[in-house]
């Protein structure tokens, strides 16, 4: 059976239902699944809880979906440059659990990975351990140290953009889109990748692949992309 849609709709088409967990790959605007995120929003699914380093900023990414209020919950590391996830989370629109970046990208590799849960030491005394299981480990020194369980996630989709993809859906990311995307693959029951070429099987170099196709369900071409900028700061042009 063909892994390749042609649209990002029809590769919804079916997995889509309200209140669900989605792991969404990307770091700021890079390696972000732009067509999946937009079919997601124009399907109107709604009460969503998202997985995902960051929220994307006003009106990209994941800030659409907040726009339209699809959104219900966010599990993030970083939420800057987001006026509307801001307004949203102080007005108590919107459930923020915020996650330290080594940790969601853990938490989405251990789900991937059939572990339901990893004791680490980022957070101890913070915010981030209220409420979770703290457990002394010598592993590391000579005394005894505190650690906090984490959960790993188990999304219902992930959604990854992708460089390159074979017919079989072995992927391969490009630079910092490879932060995030390939460990939110891993972890959802379906995983939908939008890549910008697909080559024939045994294009790719194997040694050079970064997801095994065994973790991709469907893959769409999303091609051709404008470049976003997240932050743009400019100045006049200085003359002598």
């Amino acid at each position: 059976m063909s892994k390749i849609y042609p649209d990002a709709a029809t590769a919804l088409d079916g997995v889509l239902h309200d209140g669900m967990l989605i792991a969404s790959g990307g770091f700021g605007l890079c390696g972000i699944p732009e067509r999946l995120l937009d079919a997601i929003r124009d399907s109107g699914v709604t009460g969503l809880t998202f997985a995902s380093n960051n929220a994307g900023i006003d009106n990209e990414g994941i800030g659409k979906l907040l726009r339209t209020k699809q959104v219900a919950k966010m599990i993030s590391s970083y939420v800057g440059e987001n006026k509307e996830f801001e307004r949203q989370f102080l007005s108590g629109e919107l459930e923020v659990e915020f996650c330290p970046q080594g940790t969601l990208a853990e938490r989405m590799r251990a789900g991937g990975a059939g572990i339901p849960g990893f004791y680490t030491k980022t957070g101890v005394g913070t915010q981030v351990a209220e409420g979770k299981e703290v457990k002394a480990f010598t592993a590391r020194a000579d005394a005894p140290q505190d650690y906090i369980l984490e959960e790993g996630i188990f999304a219902d989709l992930a959604i990854v953009k992708a460089w390159k993809a074979d017919e079989t859906g072995n992927l391969i990311f490009r630079k910092t889109a490879r932060n995030f995307n390939a460990p939110a693959a891993t972890c959802g029951k379906i995983c939908v990748a939008e890549v910008e070429e697909i080559v024939p099987t045994g294009s790719l170099d194997p040694d050079s692949i970064h997801l095994p196709g065994v973790y991709v369900n469907r893959m769409i071409v999303g091609a051709p992309y404008d470049k976003k900028i997240e932050f743009l700061t400019t100045r006049e042009r200085e003359t002598v």
